[in-house]
């Protein structure tokens, strides 16, 4: 596994199980649901900018009470862990079997197998928001131990603003525990503040470079001095006069105006601050940024750099069991560490496939694990889990998944696809998946229906089986569209079997929702120090 980038789609306990080798992980960071009921969304616009955003449903876990969270329990009893086991217990008395109790459960077995995953030199970030953060604290001193933990990390993730009531919430928390007493650390630094910035750098020079200045007298310092007269100014001197005219020389001396000279030290050339354990100089994605990929929970890359570099040197194995739209694995790429990845959606997957491909090339060499590989597999997951497949091979041909594939009210849609149509406008062209074997002319003229009711002037019907004669007659009763690249149908039929014989539909380009992820190159991080420390 080490040396090896791997993104793995399933439940993440299954693939801590069974894929993840006991110690083989440097780091850990993990950005689970904060509470119950709670959902990943993501948020698009269409690329012309119209039209409201719609919200694609990419985790969706209810977390409540069943046979999962009991066999969750069941499962924490008999790992051995004695002091989880009664704390899970000492819960569920408290809370009660609920939506809140099931969550701690689902994430408590969880955190059992991290730490069994994490080398004895190793760290975890768990990243979370006063939800369930209290709860979790507990969970987290029951398996990695009270003595483990190192800091309770504060990031101000926004500027202030009003809440609906009470005070308005801008921070979330960050819970940073490491196995054992020996672990690896390299000294980091945080940027100045604003205000230390405004109260200690007031004056800029000619060129804009904020500095401050600082006595060069050698009053009251021990050791004593040089004495002699400097702009006609005798005085007891910290530097001999030789370096005094090479400091005038090179303009790093500010006179007053009763001609006292005064040492200019500059912002920019001063060491940053070693880092606390509050974080304020990371300002969350706004709707500008260009890493930003439309997922509402995306953290800034700047953030998941400083926890890598911090707690990890080059090589290593970082492991984001809730990667999301992959900012982990980004920064750990981005910083020369191996990487794990896994999430339980195809959605999440593929966004990931996309962000490291379009940010890092031929340098992002990754094995994606637990997705359809060849016909046979394809036709596995149509038949076993339709809605997954639905995503998942609405993903495949560059399309999105209508609500992320959620089931129910999609109205005959399963997907949209963005073109570039005809004088250079960007258009939608609407998606419908058929997993099972019983297809007939009567889904295609459907989808007509819903291209005509729709607007669209574009339709893809996919079908895991072979369409009929009838089928396809009907699709090209829709005749063809034109645009600046040619002429293409206005409905087709595709197949997986002409997907895994190298086929692709015949459309025009195709433009992706959300913003390209940037072109970035692997770095070795300089916000911390260049060799590791074993604390």
């Amino acid at each position: 596994m080490t040396g090896t980038n791997k993104l793995y789609y399933g439940d993440n306990l299954d693939v801590l199980r069974d894929h993840v080798a006991d110690a083989s992980v440097d780091l850990i960071y993990l950005d689970p649901p904060f509470n119950s009921n709670a959902s990943y969304n993501i948020l698009f616009k269409s690329p012309d900018g119209a039209g409201a955003d719609a919200s694609i449903e990419a985790f969706d876990d209810t977390w409540s009470w069943g046979p999962t969270a009991s066999a969750a329990l069941m499962d924490i009893t008999e790992s051995g862990n004695h002091a989880l086991h009664v704390l899970m217990q000492a819960m569920r008395t408290a809370i009660g079997d609920n939506a809140m109790m099931a969550y701690l459960a689902m994430m408590a077995v969880r955190l059992v197998e991290l730490h069994r995953v994490l080398k004895p030199t190793g760290s975890l970030y768990l990243h979370c928001d006063p939800t369930a953060s209290h709860y979790l604290k507990l969970v987290l001193d029951a398996v990695f131990g009270p003595e483990n933990f190192r800091n309770e990390i504060v990031w101000k993730r926004t500027g202030s603003h009003s809440d609906a009531a009470g005070m308005g919430r801008v921070h979330d928390i960050i819970f940073y525990y490491t196995k054992t007493a020996s672990w690896i650390w390299n000294k980091s630094y945080q940027d100045y503040s604003e205000t230390y910035i405004a109260t200690h750098y007031r004056r800029s020079d000619i060129a804009g470079r904020r500095y401050r200045t600082d006595n060069v007298t050698a009053m009251g310092l021990s050791g004593g001095g040089y004495s002699y007269e400097w702009n006609g100014v005798t005085k007891l001197w910290r530097y001999p006069l030789d370096r005094m005219h090479q400091l005038h020389n090179t303009g790093r001396l500010h006179y007053t105006r009763t001609g006292t000279p005064e040492l200019i030290r500059y912002l920019d050339e001063m060491p940053c601050v070693t880092l606390s354990d509050v974080w304020t100089g990371i300002p969350p994605l706004n709707s500008q940024a260009q890493e930003r990929l439309g997922y509402p929970t995306q953290k800034p890359v700047a953030l998941l750099e400083r926890i890598v570099a911090a707690s990890s040197n080059p090589g290593d194995v970082v492991l984001d069991p809730f990667c999301g739209c992959g900012t982990a694995v980004d920064a750990a790429q981005k910083l020369g560490r191996s990487w794990l990845g896994i999430d339980v959606t195809h959605l999440a997957v593929g966004l990931i496939e996309k962000r490291l491909r379009e940010g890092y090339g031929d340098a992002a060499s990754f094995e994606t694990i637990g997705v359809p590989r060849d016909l046979a597999s394809a036709q596995r997951l149509a038949t076993d889990d339709p809605h997954q497949f639905q995503a998942w091979i609405t993903l495949k041909l560059g399309g999105w998944p209508w609500m992320g594939g959620k089931k129910g009210g999609d109205k005959g849609v399963d997907g949209y696809f963005y073109y570039v149509g005809e004088g250079g406008k960007t258009e939608t062209g609407v998606i419908s998946v058929k997993a099972g074997a019983n297809i007939n002319p009567g889904m295609v003229r459907d989808l007509g229906g819903v291209m005509t009711r729709d607007g669209h002037r574009m339709g893809l019907f996919v079908c895991a089986a072979h369409p009929t004669r009838g089928m396809i007659d009907e699709a090209n009763s829709h005749g063809l569209i034109q645009t600046e690249f040619g002429r293409f149908p206005a409905l087709q039929c595709f197949t997986l079997a002409e997907l895994f014989d190298g086929h692709h539909p015949r459309l025009p380009p195709l433009v992706s929702p959300n913003r390209r992820a940037p072109r970035v190159e692997t770095r070795v991080s300089h916000q911390a120090g260049a060799q590791g420390a074993l604390i």
